[in-house]
């Protein structure tokens, strides 16, 4: 299965679940608009994205409020780790780097 070298940007619920049913394990940035820790760990989301074998989304969960809810979002940027659709592993404690993100996808997975 092909994997992306690149953050895919993702608007709804609907997109999101498309992509966690055509790959196994995706990583989610939750983020606002002008917050800059976001801004700051969008470069470090690509690193990621080219050093593992997970898929990362970014989601303004503001284009679709039943993310907030779905996925517990009270602060940006949270990054949810889904195995197969479901939630595995949660990083909300602001900006990361790109080891400190690929420790946490592999500590998170099962197998």
């Amino acid at each position: 299965m092909q994997t992306l070298d690149r953050p895919v940007p993702v608007e709804t619920a609907a997109e999101l679940d498309a992509l966690a049913a055509e790959h196994p394990l995706v990583l989610v940035e939750f983020y606002t608009n002008g917050c800059a820790i976001c801004q700051s760990i969008e470069p470090v989301l690509g690193n990621v994205a080219r050093a593992s074998d997970v898929v990362v989304a970014t989601c303004n969960p503001q284009t679709d409020l039943s993310l907030v809810e779905r996925f517990n979002v009270q602060s940006v940027p949270t990054l949810v780790l889904l195995e197969d659709g479901a939630e595995v592993g949660r990083l909300a404690e602001g900006f990361q780097g790109a080891q400190s993100i690929v420790d946490f996808v592999e500590e998170s997975r099962s197998g």
